[in-house]
């Protein structure tokens, strides 16, 4: 990977990180639900009328942008909503990564390797150490923190429906895939959030609606979103899978470190526990568990 395309990785991975703490300041004045459809409707229009439409069957459109785009940030928005904190929503969120192994297996019959079964039991070990502590009164709303997890596991629902459309022939180009699936969430969001808040209060969010709030919606619509998909789609198509995919494995790093620096948001001991834990379980998942022996071994 040359500089210029490593640069470029990082710079989506720290966006991707702020994300979480800008979903958090967005929502200060706006419902959830209302404000992942206004996201979802900035990512959409005007860029559908720029980019072609994806060559992919209604049902596999409908299942990435309900599992993917709805699912996966209706549970998140109202987890931070919650109580979750933004820092550690961007960790537990990529426990997407196992929940897709074990999706992949049971729909694909794709084969679990050893590395891929410590790195889910490490995980698995963290994600309950990360419940003792959220029962235990510890600054964590375990509403939250399952909201969460249910939104990783939309995420990974939405990995399958990507896979099969990505095994298509005439598999769709990235951006065309993520414009015209923003269409999907739009009404859903909406109705979903007139259920639950009301049509006053979201007509209220729009009256009173500030610059913080409209500057929230354009970084996770055009920054996180169009400009991320962009960019770490370019870098999947000029480069082996492998040689990208890791990175992400910075996105809680810098949802942690930007959560701490803006938020103030802290760990205690116990949470910081089952965090090590969970980032120790994606690294093995990744790399293997030998590698990560050496790496401990020689120091």
């Amino acid at each position: 990977m040359t500089r210029k395309d490593g640069l470029l990785a990082l710079l989506v991975v720290i966006a991707w990180g702020l994300n979480f703490v800008v979903i958090k300041v967005g929502l200060h004045n706006m419902p959830p639900l209302m404000l992942a459809g206004l996201r979802f409707l900035l990512v959409a229009f005007p860029a559908v009328f720029f980019v072609a439409r994806p060559k992919v069957p209604l049902r596999l459109l409908l299942g990435y942008g309900l599992t993917i785009s709805f699912g996966q940030f209706a549970f998140l928005f109202c987890a931070i909503k919650f109580g979750m904190p933004a820092g550690l929503a961007s960790l537990v969120l990529q426990a997407q990564a196992f929940f897709t192994i074990i999706l992949g297996a049971l729909v694909f019959g794709e084969r679990l390797h050893q590395r891929q079964v410590t790195g889910i039991a490490l995980a698995v070990f963290g994600v309950l150490v990360l419940i003792y502590a959220s029962l235990n009164g510890q600054h964590v709303a375990l509403l939250g923190f399952m909201l969460t997890l249910l939104g990783a596991l939309s995420w990974a629902c939405g990995n399958i429906f990507n896979k099969q459309i990505m095994q298509r022939e005439d598999r769709p180009a990235v951006m065309s895939l993520v414009v015209w699936s923003a269409l999907i969430p739009i009404l859903p969001f909406m109705l979903a959030s007139m259920l639950l808040d009301g049509a006053a209060v979201m007509m209220e969010s729009l009256r009173t609606i500030d610059m913080t709030t409209v500057l929230s919606l354009i970084y996770l619509a055009l920054v996180a979103t169009i400009m991320g998909y962009g960019i770490w789609g370019s870098l999947l198509g000029r480069y082996e899978t492998w040689r990208v995919a890791p990175l992400s494995l910075l996105v809680p790093v810098f949802g942690l470190g930007s959560a701490a620096l803006f938020l103030g948001e802290t760990l205690t001991a116990t949470q910081l526990l089952g965090a090590v834990l969970i980032m120790a379980g994606l690294y093995i998942n990744v790399f293997g568990l030998r590698s990560w022996w050496a790496k401990t071994v020689n120091g």
